[in-house]
């Protein structure tokens, strides 16, 4: 988004909106560390001081910035998985699994962000765009599962931490292409690997023999905001 824009956007009295544009900006060019609160300030056409009465800091903006695209990953995501009826069950979450490692190639900088500062201290606290209309994308894998293990198509005993497993797999995927360690011919094939992947997570999961002792418990920065826990 450009300076204008973001101008604009101040002008009609919306200057958290532009302060959040113009950081979104700057991570793309820059990368999480490379700018200051006085730069994005500064695009937007304002005084840090007038920052400082929307953001106590830099990484108060970070965080906010960080909860509105993970609200952004989350939309999109649930849109993927609101799907017309099929008789593949496991349809709707490759969608969702797909729609996430989209997300992250056509975005890397701005995935990297999100998912960097939303397991800091400030993105933790910041909240903004992750809610009832625009859900964490753990809430949106998290029902997926849900509904498998309701329509007899994920066993009950392969649910607990179900959605880390996947998560795990997919971010992993999202994150080699991203990074270019692997690479595969096309958005198309991106999407066929992650199908695959998903596919074969899901298979293994349904299939796995119940542990002598139960698997560990994995938290996340999200799942303990939810479970009230401090997160480390």
């Amino acid at each position: 988004m450009g300076k204008g824009t973001e101008r604009g956007r101040y002008h009609h009295g919306d200057l958290r909106g532009a302060l959040l544009d113009a950081a979104e900006a700057l991570v793309r060019e820059r990368g999480v560390d490379g700018w200051s609160l006085r730069e994005a300030s500064s695009r937007v056409g304002v005084s840090p001081s007038a920052a400082y009465h929307h953001f106590a800091s830099r990484d108060a903006l970070v965080g906010a910035l960080s909860q509105r695209v993970l609200g952004q990953f989350g939309e999109r995501m649930g849109r993927a998985a609101d799907l017309p009826a099929t008789a593949d069950p496991h349809g709707r979450l490759v969608a969702v699994g797909q729609a996430y490692v989209r997300a992250a190639l056509e975005d890397p900088a701005v995935a990297r962000l999100a998912f960097g500062a939303g397991a800091s201290p400030a993105g933790q606290g910041a909240g903004l765009g992750v809610g009832p209309l625009a859900p964490h994308p753990h809430r949106v894998l998290d029902a997926e599962l849900d509904l498998l293990v309701e329509t007899g198509h994920l066993a009950p005993s392969a649910r607990p931490g179900a959605d880390f497993v996947v998560w795990t797999a997919v971010h992993g995927l999202a994150t080699l292409l991203a990074d270019g360690l692997i690479t595969v011919d096309g958005a198309g094939a991106a999407d066929r690997q992650a199908e695959r992947v998903v596919r074969a997570t899901l298979t293994g999961l349904h299939h796995e023999t119940p542990p002598s002792e139960p698997w560990p418990t994995p938290h996340s920065a999200h799942t303990d905001r939810t479970t009230g826990h401090p997160h480390p």
